[in-house]
């Protein structure tokens, strides 16, 4: 379809019905066969990847939640471990507690020079932070992916409203890939993956029904910096009460 880049969703590898046996799968990027098969892949058809995994360390049992750069040379050349984890402990309601089955990145990660333009990495629960994508923003970011597997109650209501928000304040192109569907007893998913531009058009939207599918999108950086020129937000930010990254 002479995509330049592919977008695929937060746990690619997998979505784990628990804690055990999310620590049993989860698998150190040098041993990974999934992420090799990917690799792979990205040198055969000369694309590049974003990837969601679960990656696993030498010092610890569990993994981080992962979004991985891979070139059309099929090398990692980016890594960010998610910042924001979804904890939510409501009493005598819900409970979702990401940070007993993964662990929590400590650093953001400077955006990476891709066919599309320069690109940073974010991960789903992250799109609810505006000051992070200000900061990938700062930091030279022309696109940002939120690979995702939002719920479906959170996906009905906010899903494309935080998505075209951080794409119109940061300027910038928004790359959501999500997971769709049940995955087992427990887990179910939004989906509608999107790309938006920087103007906050839904330039590409994926099928709301449960099977998989693709949209493609045209990204265009002569369009983000015209943008950018026409509505100069950026120029204007008060970065002497605003930290700038």
């Amino acid at each position: 379809m002479g995509a330049k880049m592919v977008f695929f969703p937060e746990a690619s590898d997998y979505i784990a019905e628990n804690r055990d046996q999310g620590i049993m799968l989860a698998q150190q990027v040098k041993q990974d066969k999934f992420l090799e098969k990917v690799q792979q892949a990205a040198k055969e058809k000369n694309t590049w990847v974003s990837l969601g995994i679960h990656e696993k360390i030498e010092s610890s049992d569990l993994p981080y939640n992962s979004n991985i750069v891979i070139n059309s040379e099929g090398k990692i050349v980016s890594t960010y471990r998610k910042l924001h984890l979804f904890n939510i402990n409501i009493p005598n309601g819900p409970q979702l507690l990401e940070s007993s089955s993964v662990l929590k990145g400590e650093s953001i990660v400077p955006p990476v020079e891709t066919p599309i333009g320069r690109l940073g990495s974010a991960i789903c629960f992250d799109v609810r932070y505006p000051e992070f994508s200000n900061a990938l923003r700062d930091m030279g970011a022309e696109g940002i992916s939120y690979p995702s597997v939002f719920t479906e109650k959170t996906g009905a209501a906010h899903w494309d409203v935080l998505l075209r928000a951080r794409a119109i304040e940061a300027q910038t192109y928004v790359y959501a890939a999500a997971q769709i569907g049940s995955h087992n007893s427990k887990r179910s998913s939004y989906g509608n993956s999107m790309i938006v531009d920087p103007w906050g058009n839904v330039i590409a939207r994926c099928s709301s029904s449960s099977e998989p599918s693709v949209a493609i999108g045209e990204i265009d950086l002569n369009y983000l910096e015209t943008i950018r020129q026409q509505l100069p937000v950026y120029n204007n930010k008060r970065f002497d009460i605003f930290q700038k990254f």
